[in-house]
């Protein structure tokens, strides 16, 4: 009998260490970006439609953006999102599904309430060049705005630029259409803040996983996860259940905005634009 009852606990044991070599964990930290909660239930998505066992394991360590991509080069964290560029693609593998559908390329403002009149008469991309706009030091939307002669002002923490704006420090802050929303209502001591009325960025620009050069398996996981997501309609639910984006259907108005239209000289050339399906149209808004 107790013969029988080692070879019972031996057994489990083998069974135990091989469901945890089989399990692979995914470190990822969300503490520095607005939108790492939706990145996580992409990733979590993702993971549903594959059969290798993953564990996603969340930190909220206070790291900047460029700590959270050295994290990942040197192996501490194993992915990280981020809007897209040629650059960021060289040094990092790239899961080529934008998790936005293209929504961070639509680009409204915050701005101080007092200073709606700037923007009133502003209908050209050289009209636009009359303000300042605040922007992240690191971020892709940057060397965008700079590359179509805008006048960037830029810091290096992403809560110093809505003090800025409120400081005056510059004109707008560009957001993301899904973004200022919420950002304001996080922001209730800002109350002189607002989103601007009528205008309308508009440029490619993809918002991505990104994984180490040495990831490769974990890349094409995620990516078989997602494009399985999107083949079964799952991948459209979550998009359009996100509260920052039906926020956007709801307030941001962009059927009617004025658009102005920036070239993305940073866009990969392997960015996937000839799938519709990742990709979201303004024109489709109700």
């Amino acid at each position: 009998m107790k013969k029988n009852k080692l070879v019972l606990v031996c057994l489990l044991g083998l069974l135990s260490k091989s469901v945890l070599a089989e399990e692979t964990l995914i470190h990822v930290n969300d503490s520095s970006d607005p939108n790492g909660p939706y990145a996580v239930k992409m990733i979590q998505l993702a993971l549903k439609h594959i059969d290798k066992k993953y564990k996603l394991v969340v930190t909220k360590e206070p790291f900047s953006q460029v700590k959270i991509m050295e994290e990942v080069t040197n192996g501490k964290l194993d992915a990280f999102w981020n809007s897209s560029n040629a650059d960021k693609e060289n040094d990092y593998i790239p899961v080529r599904i934008p998790l936005y559908k293209g929504l961070l390329g639509n680009r409204i403002f915050i701005i101080h309430k007092d200073n709606q009149a700037k923007f009133d008469n502003i209908k050209t991309l050289d009209d636009l060049k009359s303000i300042t706009i605040g922007q992240g030091k690191t971020w892709a939307d940057t060397k965008i705005l700079e590359s179509n002669g805008l006048n960037v002002v830029k810091a290096n923490k992403y809560e110093s630029l809505f003090l800025m704006v409120d400081g005056g420090r510059f004109d707008a802050f560009s957001r993301g259409v899904h973004e200022p929303f919420g950002e304001l209502a996080n922001h209730p001591n800002l109350k002189d803040l607002t989103v601007e009325k009528h205008l309308m960025l508009v440029y490619r620009m993809p918002f991505y996983l990104f994984v180490s050069k040495d990831n490769k398996t974990l890349a094409k996981d995620l990516e078989a996860g997602l494009n399985a997501a999107i083949a079964d309609g799952s991948f459209d639910q979550v998009f359009f259940s996100d509260p920052a984006v039906q926020d956007v259907m709801a307030k941001a108005d962009m059927k009617n905005r004025r658009a102005i239209y920036l070239d993305n000289p940073t866009l990969s050339k392997e960015t996937p634009l000839d799938r519709k399906e990742l990709w979201f149209d303004p024109k489709s808004i109700p």
